[in-house]
């Protein structure tokens, strides 16, 4: 799937480790030749919650049948 700089997805799964989860909304920061995206998890303050490189498999893209909703995070360690 092709996806462009700036384009928001939605998380495919949990990612523990970073306190998402499976529907998050992040944003593309940076699509790399070779394969793989960065993507932007940020909280609704502003503060960024996970900076981290990706698949094409770990993200899709948004559709009419996507609701934004707001959760509270868990600490994380």
């Amino acid at each position: 799937m092709k996806f462009e700089k700036l384009e928001i997805v939605v998380l495919a799964h949990d990612i523990l480790e970073h306190g998402l989860q499976a529907s998050d909304v992040g944003t593309v920061v940076e699509i790399y030749p070779g394969g793989g995206l960065e993507v932007e998890f940020v909280r609704a303050s502003g503060i960024t919650q996970a900076l981290l490189t990706l698949t094409d498999q770990d993200v899709r893209k948004i559709d009419s049948h996507d609701l934004l909703s707001i959760r509270r995070l868990a600490e994380v360690s």
